[in-house]
């Protein structure tokens, strides 16, 4: 295996790991800015107010987005095993 096959297999292995944890990510993110919005609008500086919600809703996207989760890593999983057999 040359460098160049090395450095993209790396970078499918990022691309792989941003697309999986995209989509919870940027839901945790708006849901904490409508939060910290919440809270900078009624002065109500309780820190389970941040916790809680945002700790429901990435639960809640995280099984909602289960089955892309596992079709993009199972995808990523095949081309890499395609890749050590073609080694051989």
């Amino acid at each position: 295996m040359n460098p160049t096959e090395v450095i993209d297999v790396s970078r499918e292995a990022l691309l792989a790991t941003l697309a999986i944890s995209a989509p919870v990510m940027l839901i945790g993110l708006g849901i904490g800015l409508i939060i910290a919005l919440f809270q900078a609008l009624t002065h109500i500086q309780e820190m389970t107010l941040v916790f809680v919600p945002k700790i429901i809703v990435v639960f809640v996207s995280l099984f909602v987005f289960m089955p892309y989760m596992l079709t993009t890593l199972l995808d990523f999983s095949a081309t890499l095993v395609d890749r050590i057999i073609a080694l051989n």
